[in-house]
């Protein structure tokens, strides 16, 4: 039994719920009148397709699913998808190699909107020399499954309870902003994973005054401490590149920052 097509208004109302918006707020947010907002929601007015496109920014709407939307309503999807080997995206995948580059010698890796890796830079791979199960490291790859499965860096992660609330809470949050479906079946597998019993102490001058949670891993070149930022593309029209994101391992201290060149310089001698 198909089921039956959905209307642009249950989308618009579905993502202004999401936001927790009431239609007046969200009338007042879009710059437009609660009547008129009423009204495509009900499907007595149809929005052109620069003010539906202008909803959808004000609602935070992911580029992916402003197509079903625009769909719903009669046009054509303006957001393609392609994958970064397309020629089309090209300079796109030249810009993540510089950028990944760049940050040598230390870790570096891009992700798509499920967490798979995309590449990574050279100083990555000897981080997961720990790993246990060989499966986790074959493609395509789980950034989040391999951080902290049990036989992947989990045990080798020595804040691991403060680490695996850490990207939980991210997992959550983008739950939340996307309402992706494999996501939530994702959050339910890493919770299930055994959770640490007990915090291992931090390190005694670690203070980050609350704007970053840092990741130490125990290595055999001894335990090595990193704070992280995400990047993406500011103003992408297309849903690979809108959907990517570029993790930047820094190291926390002077230690960790010596025994990463430390590593560098013996790569590239070998």
């Amino acid at each position: 039994m198909m089921m039956p097509a959905r209307s642009l208004g249950d989308y618009l109302r579905e993502w202004r719920q999401r936001r927790h918006l009431s239609q007046l707020e969200f009338a007042l947010e879009a710059d437009i009148s609660q009547r008129h907002l009423s009204f495509i929601e009900s499907g007595r007015a149809l929005p052109s397709r620069e003010m539906l496109i202008h909803l959808a920014e004000r609602l935070g709407v992911p580029l992916r699913d402003r197509n079903p939307m625009l769909l719903a309503a009669g046009f054509a999807p303006v957001f393609p998808e392609r994958s970064l080997e397309d020629p089309a995206l090209a300079p796109a995948r030249r810009a993540v190699d510089v950028i990944l580059k760049g940050h040598e010698p230390f870790p570096a890796l891009a992700i798509d909107r499920h967490w798979t890796l995309v590449a990574a830079n050279d100083a990555v791979a000897p981080l997961l020399s720990g790993v246990a199960d060989i499966t986790l490291l074959k493609p395509p790859v789980n950034v989040l499954r391999l951080s902290l499965h049990p036989h992947g860096l989990a045990p080798r992660i020595f804040n691991l309870s403060e680490w695996r609330a850490h990207l939980l809470e991210r997992l959550r949050q983008q739950i939340v902003a996307t309402g992706d479906p494999v996501l939530s079946d994702l959050l339910k597998e890493l919770s299930a994973y055994p959770a640490p019993t007990g915090q291992r102490p931090s390190s005694p001058d670690r203070d980050y005054a609350g704007i970053a949670v840092p990741l130490e891993l125990v290595t055999d070149a001894g335990r090595l401490s990193f704070i992280s930022t995400t990047t993406i593309f500011g103003t992408p029209v297309d849903i690979t590149l809108a959907e990517l994101a570029i993790e930047s391992l820094f190291p926390a201290d002077q230690a960790t920052a010596k025994v990463l060149k430390e590593m560098a310089a013996v790569v590239q001698t070998s």
